[in-house]
């Protein structure tokens, strides 16, 4: 059986978490139970659902010197009922208090010494709902594997098991000599993969002038998080996009930039333009059997002063140059300098002193239908995540079932107005789209 390893930008993402809040991502799915027609509870569904993704009973489990990277084993102590579990949503159970309860899930740390991962359903809501959090370390899986993972526990999903997913830890020697292969073909490829190091510094933009302007947005984080969630109809924004010749992304940086454009005015401070870091993945979808991360970034300068329509066409024009012919290939030259610097104890110092952006937007694609689970209908996807250093405030959108949701992930304590910031992407996307 091939040796699995953590890929160089799964080290990444470990080398990542330093700060006080953890590199976790997540999703928050709120179920009508007016519709439950199956017999099994939902936390039974995911129990059992789980046991059929390898990377949710697995470990990654350091290895001795000089046998490469950390390996994914199975967890010999594996226990599902420390993965899934049932919390009660405090009064009066509304959309604000779930979503305290998903940004205190969403910040707590997992345990290295289990699988990285919890799903935890939350009940106590009003209209007879039931909500449940997802939540996975950045090292399991990028955005699009963590869709992949939705799919794996919502009805309909394949109930087989991936052939040969149990894995054991290898014996040493075989363990050093698949390092040795693999060092030696990283030698013989070295000069083609030297080729692409061009498309991989034009999409981080090197060369271009592109300092982020220095704002309040930009301040060190504690460990908490507070969310808040604006909606917009998929279609029309993507009628909108496509009139001015661009993408539904284009349209959300208009309005992200646009709104973070007011809640500065709004502090007294004035800038022409925001340093957005967007995620690039190097991949349309994953499976359950390969999740793990294939993605770069790729910061964009966007401007914030004139009308929206000027604004969106400005923005159109400026990530049709940047696109890369090789997505998600920055990946290859940042993580080195990440990994480094981790290696070094330096990454949280440089993380919360970075003035290279000021905000971060991801934006997924999700199911154009809605799912199930335990019978009961998916309502609503909501994404979660945790941003680190000194962003104080970033977006995550996900597209479902003909709704996008744009979650406002903020410091609360760095952010004491978001409700301006909310009322003004709110009021931004009403003015795009109107």
């Amino acid at each position: 059986m091939r040796i699995e390893r953590a890929s160089p930008t799964d080290l990444t993402q470990l080398a990542s978490d330093v700060g006080p809040a953890p590199m976790n991502v997540g999703a928050l799915l709120l179920l009508d139970a007016g519709t439950v027609v199956g017999e099994q509870s939902p936390e039974q569904v995911i129990a059992e659902r789980s046991r059929r993704i390898p990377r949710l009973h697995q470990r990654l489990t350091p290895v001795p010197f000089g046998c490469g990277r950390p390996i994914w084993v199975d967890d010999p102590d594996f226990d599902v009922r420390r993965h899934v579990r049932t919390v009660t949503c405090p009064p009066p159970g509304d959309e604000a208090a779930l979503l305290a309860v998903a940004a205190q899930l969403i910040t707590d740390p997992l345990p290295r010494s289990r699988p990285l991962w919890a799903a935890v359903v939350v009940r106590g809501l009003d209209r007879d709902r039931v909500a449940v959090v997802v939540v996975l370390h950045h090292v399991l899986a990028d955005g699009i594997g963590g869709l992949a993972v939705l799919g794996g526990l919502v009805d309909g999903a394949d109930p087989a098991r991936p052939a040969g997913a149990s894995r054991r830890r290898p014996a040493t020697t075989r363990l050093a000599a698949d390092a040795l292969g693999q060092r030696v073909s990283a030698l013989l490829l070295a000069p083609r993969r030297l080729r692409p190091l061009g498309r991989a510094l034009g999409e981080l933009g090197v060369g271009r002038p592109r300092p982020a302007p220095r704002c309040s947005l930009n301040q060190p984080t504690g460990p908490e998080r507070r969310l808040a969630v604006v909606r917009a109809d998929l279609a029309t924004v993507r009628a909108v996009a496509h009139q001015h010749g661009g993408t539904v992304n284009d349209v959300v940086l208009t309005a992200v930039t646009g709104s973070l454009h007011s809640l500065l005015a709004h502090r007294g401070e004035r800038v022409e333009s925001l340093v957005v870091s967007v995620p690039v993945s190097a991949r349309r979808s994953a499976t359950i059997a390969r999740l793990g991360n294939q993605v770069g970034v790729m910061p964009l300068t966007v401007g914030t002063v004139g009308s929206p329509t000027d604004r969106l066409a400005a923005t159109i024009a400026l990530t049709q140059a940047r696109k890369s012919e090789a997505p998600g290939s920055s990946g290859a030259v940042l993580g080195p300098v990440f990994r480094l610097l981790g290696a070094l104890g330096l990454f949280r110092w440089f993380i919360e002193r970075q003035r290279l952006v000021n905000t971060f937007v991801t934006n997924l694609p999700g199911p154009p239908v809605r799912m199930a689970l335990a019978g009961a209908s998916v309502t609503e996807v909501i994404p979660v995540s945790v941003s680190p250093g000194n962003v104080t405030a970033s977006f995550a959108v996900l597209s479902y079932a003909g709704t996008l949701a744009i979650t406002v992930i903020a410091d609360p304590v760095r952010v004491r107005d978001l409700p301006v910031l909310v009322r003004a992407l709110d009021d931004e996307l009403a003015r795009l789209t109107a």
